[in-house]
């Protein structure tokens, strides 16, 4: 009788373990939260982006867009770096409607618009815009930018 018993539990036994081991073996979907809140993506970003790393800087930037309305001017910064005009010009867009008061995007449009030799009359306008909105301290940079443009647009003299 012992003997029937210790087989049942040896048995028993098995079962649960070869059960409790594939249970383990069964692929899982876990949710993990990301650890960096928006702003700390972007400081992060920010980090990359002065180390030279742009690749790096705009996947941060991009991970802060929802949540940080600088992302989108500093991605179309590290895009305009990295030579792709298109996303950086609607990274710029963007960047003017989350940061409507804000010189900076328009400014940096209407260069990147400038280097390009397109749109200027869109660039100069832009410009005008950036060096209105412009805090004093900051307006040589954007009048330069301004500047730049209406000499490009300027008529060449013979």
């Amino acid at each position: 009788m012992n003997r029937i018993l210790l087989r049942q539990a040896a048995l028993c036994l098995a079962l649960c373990l070869a059960w409790g081991l594939t249970a383990c073996a069964l692929p899982r979907i876990t949710m993990h939260q990301d650890p960096l809140s928006p702003a700390e993506h972007l400081k992060l970003g920010l980090a990359y982006e002065s180390s030279g790393d742009l690749p790096g800087a705009l996947h941060e930037y991009e991970l802060a867009m929802d949540q940080e309305p600088l992302a989108h001017l500093y991605a179309g910064n590290v895009l305009f770096g990295m030579g792709k005009m298109e996303e950086a010009e609607k990274a710029y867009n963007q960047a003017m409607l989350d940061l409507p008061l804000d010189p900076e995007p328009r400014n940096n449009l209407a260069w990147l618009l400038y280097s390009r030799r397109q749109r200027l009359d869109q660039a100069e306008g832009l410009a005008a815009e950036a060096l209105r909105l412009a805090p004093p301290d900051r307006q040589a940079e954007f009048r330069d930018t301004l500047e730049c443009i209406q000499r490009a647009r300027a008529p060449k003299s013979p």
